[in-house]
Parts: C-alpha cells; structure tokens; sequence
C-alpha cells in the first residue's frame, strides 16, 4: 500500500488540483452571482438556470449546438468513411492523397479560420470566382444568417476529416481479405460485400470515431471566434461560445458556470448513451 500510495499519489494530487476541484468549483459558481472582481460571490441558487432555460436566445444557442454538433459529426464521418475507401485501393500516389488529406488536422484553427474568411468572400473570394464561371452569385457566407452555421460546418468538417479517413483507414486494412475472397466466390456483389463485411468490421472505428467526433464538436470554439464571433445574430452561437461570452466578455461567472455544468452533464449523458447502447452494435473481430 506504501508503495502504490508513493506511484499513484502524485497522480491523483495532479487529478483532483487540476480536473476535480474546477469541476466542483465551477458547479458551486453557477449557483452564485459574480463578476469575476469583487471578492463577494453572492448565492443565487438556480436561477441561473431558471432565468436562462427560460430565454428563447439560449434555446437557440442549443438548437445551434446540436445543429453543430450532428452535422460536423455526420458529414466527417460520412466523407471520412468514402475517403478512406478510396485511398484504401492500389491508385497511383495514394501516399501523397493521404498526407494532404491529413494535413488540415495539424493546422491551427485560427488560421485556417482566417483563410476561409478570404475563400468565403462574395466579392473576391475563391467560392465567388468559381459560381462566376456557372453564372452564379455568391451568398454572403459569414454575414448572412442563414449560410453562417453551414459555412462553419464545412470548415471544421474540412479541418478534421483526414483524422476520419486514417481511422476508418486503419479499420479496413485490419479487415482480413479471406472475408472478402470467400464472399466474392460465394457470388456476393460489391454491394453486399460491403453491407455485410466492410461495415461490420468497421463498426468498432465508426464508434470510436461518432464518439469522440461528437464530443469534439460540443467544445469547438476556435473556428466560430475566428470566423463569425457567435454571429450573426447568434445564428452560430453555440453553448460552448456562450459560456466564453458570459465569462470573458459580460464577466457573469455564474452563468458561464452554468454553460459550463450544462456541456458537462450533455457529453456525460451522450457517453453514457453511446457505452450503453451503441456498443452492442459493434463487431470485434
């Protein structure tokens, strides 16, 4: 006991000073009133979370996060799976397919945010010059409403399919090919091949990936400060951008504590959800 208290110690101090006291501690703000520099934290209970599960405007900001969330989920996974497909076939240069496919994962969020604000542009921008030859005008992407949220999707699905696709790569060079040899003599098309063969063997990467990608995409904050600020009018304002807005702009520690609590206990139950009862689905081997 000696000896695991002395390996496991310094672990669990680094755990509780780092992970669980911010934990407790911020759950303890969200139930108080402060604004980060008078030294009284004044106890309001829950009202932090009446007042704003009350306010239409936060109903929006998780519409918008679950709006986030399911698409940048769905489409990296959806292009991450047909990339991987591809690349996984003997084409010439698939090594360097792959390495650029990639390379956006690497890249800082911020700056691949600022490039997209020049493609984007409706006036001078890569996607204007492009609809221009098909006699197309560009939509305002950033600025309008409606295009915001997609235009978000589309970079942050763009910066992190090549992850997906190395994955799903891995998966399926770890299917063994006497499946697909002894389904092919049997007279199995492609189709069904992959119906009951690819997918399968893939399903234990799908749920790694739907997994962490989601909750991943719950706490993306980088490219909406970069591109849209949470705007325009909150229509790419999530709950995580929320909780940086009311702590580090308005300074209302106690609903940026209830942001925080409320991202907390969404990732806890999707998690939990997923344990529970998508991993029945999945085939190890």
């Amino acid at each position: 006991w000696l000896l695991f208290a002395l390996l496991v110690g310094p672990n669990l101090l680094l755990f509780g000073t780092f992970t669980f006291w911010p934990l407790f501690y911020n759950a303890y703000l969200s139930l108080t009133q402060w604004d980060m520099l008078s030294p009284i934290k004044v106890w309001v209970g829950l009202s932090n979370y009446t007042t704003s599960l009350a306010d239409p405007q936060f109903h929006r900001i998780l519409l918008n996060t679950l709006y986030f969330t399911v698409g940048s989920v769905l489409l990296t996974s959806l292009l991450g799976l047909i990339g991987a497909l591809l690349l996984n076939q003997p084409l010439r240069g698939r090594e360097a397919a792959r390495t650029i496919i990639f390379s956006p994962v690497v890249l800082s969020g911020a700056a691949i945010s600022i490039v997209w604000i020049y493609i984007y542009d409706p006036r001078y921008g890569l996607i204007d010059a492009m609809l221009s030859w098909v006699g197309l005008n560009s939509p305002h992407w950033l600025t309008s409403p409606a295009w915001a949220m997609p235009a978000v999707i589309l970079v942050y699905t763009w910066r992190n399919v090549g992850y997906s696709v190395v994955i799903f790569l891995a998966g399926l060079q770890g299917i063994p090919r006497e499946l697909y040899e002894a389904a092919h003599v049997d007279g199995a098309g492609a189709w069904s091949r992959f119906w009951h063969i690819t997918l399968p063997g893939l399903s234990p990467m799908m749920f790694f990936l739907v997994l962490t990608s989601t909750l991943t995409s719950f706490q993306a904050f980088d490219i909406i400060k970069t591109m849209t600020d949470g705007g325009p009018v909150n229509a790419t304002n999530t709950l995580v951008y929320y909780l940086y807005e009311q702590g580090f702009i308005t300074f209302n520690a106690g609903k940026s504590g209830m942001a925080a609590v409320l991202l907390f206990v969404f990732m806890l139950v999707f998690t939990v959800l997923q344990m529970r009862y998508t991993e029945r689905r999945v085939h190890y081997g």
